[in-house]
């Protein structure tokens, strides 16, 4: 990610940006609008297969180069006027340098009957890193991922079925890795037989290509000067899928009902994910209220512990971190949401030595890294060591995230109700209650540890954590940013700071404890002695609560097999694990897991609701298909299998 960088734009006499990269305008001088509207929306035929959509359809557009945006707003209203209403439409587009936030205005000013899906954009335009970025517009009707970085990097991570493609990269002469045989082979990977492409050029060796991939394309007549662009459909598809495992179950038959198991911040972001996308949600919580355990600290905060090293945790991370930051727009700020950033100090030679490869690895606008006056300045109190300040980071007041996730009217909670059994029926689910049973095509499991009293299988642990709630003084009052070390200290909320919060592996129970107390303010003293010689142990109210964590402290979402079934099918790779068995998964139909956040759930558990919706609906996923499988349940009987138990 070193060579991450914004586009690098010169804008000519009349507004228009150029690319200072490619030497090349990002659409027509004569008219981008019209451009778009002929060679991307004509010669896909959309207007005709928009209006064609039923509601509960999905119409799925992949997109190389993202640019500005002008196709994904052409196309979202184009969408939005010719679309049945419960038709949604996903758009997923490869970007490697993506425009600033104030580029991207700049240029879409340029078109006023834009304006309503430009500012909507720009709305969610922000923390638009590397790697998988999910945007949810239009009500949750519309749905962008921006695949952001190089082309033939980000599009074989992409597990994803696209009806319609827009070939849209700088002009082949000036930027010829984007038209090459290995990207239109990811083309084809990633269509069906009838999926649709179209292009602005009509270069030989790009339709040669095209049609030695399988697409027939055929010259049709250009747009402007252009004397002829390429259009056309895919004949013949790839051969070989994904390995059977993790190919998607088939979707449930039946209405569209879910129940969700939890009412934390797994489970409402669940409820809200799929509330979006048209399922009537209802949302079991055995307590009186939701986000009554982990999740109802009064702060929680919004920071990023990742690696230089690329690993499927940090990039799970760093994309979640992106959509949490957008879905915290609907948010006041003040008592609910906080975008005072996080201070990540380095206590050691260690730390320090990982915070700067941190620093080499990810751009600026992400981390910066501050020597220790600098960190203090930030912060607003003197501390004990420099370290990376994330600008975009934050605290949250997770009750009220998890209450305007609840609040669609496609969702129902029902509270204090306690879920004893799961019965699979012939149209679903039955869900035994201490009240009264309930139906579902599709249940949903989000209820942290204690989902092991319904799948005692599943590899959940349950860590103990205590949270000092320190009274506010004249020394704190003046902290402006979350500092962390070891623990960590939120800026006050309502007079009051968190502190927190303690590992303990030994007590179950959650009666706060003086000894907990004082281990908070031993790590409070590691970032600011000062603060912490102003409290005393005996004198704190604290808060106890539960992470619910995995082996690998990954969480596990996603589609839930029959693990003796699944041993029996899949014998063969207790001989030998590079064996790849034709026969589908033995899927539990309709049983789904998002568990196991651990103390990353403000920043996991909305990308993990939309990798269950999108798992659902046979749509895009929002995370590249490495973090998929690397948070798939079925990875714990598939290493049991090869490791023989």
């Amino acid at each position: 990610m070193t060579d991450f960088q914004h586009a690098q734009l010169d804008w000519d006499a009349s507004g228009q940006p150029l690319s200072r990269a490619y030497g090349d305008v990002y659409f027509s001088r004569a008219s981008g609008l019209e451009e778009t509207r002929y060679v991307f929306l004509q010669q896909n035929r959309l207007p005709e297969r928009f209006a064609a959509l039923s509601p509960g359809d999905v119409f799925t557009i992949g997109e190389t180069g993202f640019g500005t945006g002008l196709n994904f707003l052409c196309a979202w209203q184009l969408f939005e006027a010719l679309a049945p209403q419960g038709a949604r439409l996903h758009f997923v587009s490869v970007e490697r340098f993506p425009l600033t936030a104030a580029d991207l205005a700049q240029a879409l000013a340029l078109w006023p009957e834009l304006a309503a899906y430009s500012t909507a954009l720009q709305q969610q335009y922000q923390a638009i890193h590397p790697g998988f970025q999910r945007l949810i517009l239009g009500n949750g009707r519309i749905t962008l991922t921006l695949l952001i970085g190089d082309v033939l990097e980000r599009l074989p991570e992409l597990d994803a079925r696209c009806d319609a493609w827009f070939l849209d990269g700088f002009a082949p002469a000036k930027n010829p890795e984007m038209w090459t045989p290995a990207l239109f082979a990811e083309l084809v990977r990633l269509s069906h037989p009838g999926t649709t492409l179209a292009t602005f050029t009509c270069a030989g060796f790009v339709r040669r290509g095209l049609n030695e991939a399988g697409f027939a394309m055929a010259k049709v007549p250009g747009f402007g000067h252009k004397r002829e662009m390429l259009a056309g459909a895919l004949e013949r598809p790839a051969v070989g899928a994904s390995v059977p495992w993790y190919r998607r179950p088939p979707r449930c038959q039946g209405p569209r009902t879910a129940i969700v198991i939890g009412a934390g911040l797994a489970g409402c972001a669940t409820a809200a994910s799929l509330a979006r996308r048209g399922w009537q949600v209802r949302v079991i919580e055995r307590h009186g209220a939701p986000a009554q355990e982990a999740s109802g600290n009064p702060q929680g905060v919004l920071y990023l512990k990742l690696s230089a090293h690329d690993t499927s945790l940090s990039r799970l991370i760093l994309d979640g971190f992106g959509l949490t930051l957008r879905e915290l727009q609907a948010l006041p700020p003040g008592a609910a949401w906080s975008p005072c950033g996080v201070l990540q100090l380095a206590l050691t030679a260690k730390d320090a030595q990982r915070q700067a490869q941190l620093a080499a690895h990810f751009p600026g606008d992400l981390l910066q890294q501050l020597d220790r006056d600098a960190a203090s300045a930030r912060a607003g109190i003197g501390l004990t060591a420099g370290g990376l300040f994330f600008p975009e980071g934050g605290w949250v007041h997770p009750p009220a995230l998890c209450a305007h996730w609840l609040a669609h009217p496609n969702i129902e909670l029902i509270t204090g109700t306690v879920v004893t059994a799961l019965q699979q029926t012939a149209t679903g689910w039955q869900v035994v209650t201490d009240r009264a049973d309930l139906q579902a095509t599709v249940v949903v499991v989000a209820s942290a540890a204690q989902a092991k009293t319904l799948l005692p299988e599943l590899p959940l642990k349950a860590i103990r954590g205590q949270l000092s709630n320190l009274p506010e003084t004249p020394a704190s009052q003046v902290l402006a940013t979350v500092v962390c070390g070891e623990g960590y200290l939120a800026p006050a909320r309502e007079g009051r700071h968190c502190l927190g919060a303690s590992f303990v592996f030994d007590r179950d129970d959650t009666e706060p404890s003086q000894a907990e107390h004082l281990s908070n303010l031993q790590l409070l003293a590691e970032l600011s002695p000062e603060l912490a010689a102003s409290h005393e142990a005996h004198a704190l109210e604290g808060r106890v609560a539960f992470r619910c964590t995995s082996p690998d402290y990954l969480p596990l979402v996603g589609p839930v097999v029959d693990e003796a079934l699944f041993a029996q099918r899949y014998q063969a790779l207790a001989y030998d694990a590079r064996q790849v068995p034709e026969q589908a998964a033995p899927w539990r139909a309709g049983l789904y897991l998002n568990l196991a956040h651990g103390s990353r759930g403000l920043v996991t558990t909305p990308l993990a609701a939309e990798l269950l919706a999108a798992w659902l609906d046979d749509e895009p996923l929002p995370v590249a298909r490495r973090v998929a499988e690397a948070c798939h349940p079925n990875r714990f009987p598939l290493r049991q299998l090869i490791r023989g138990g």
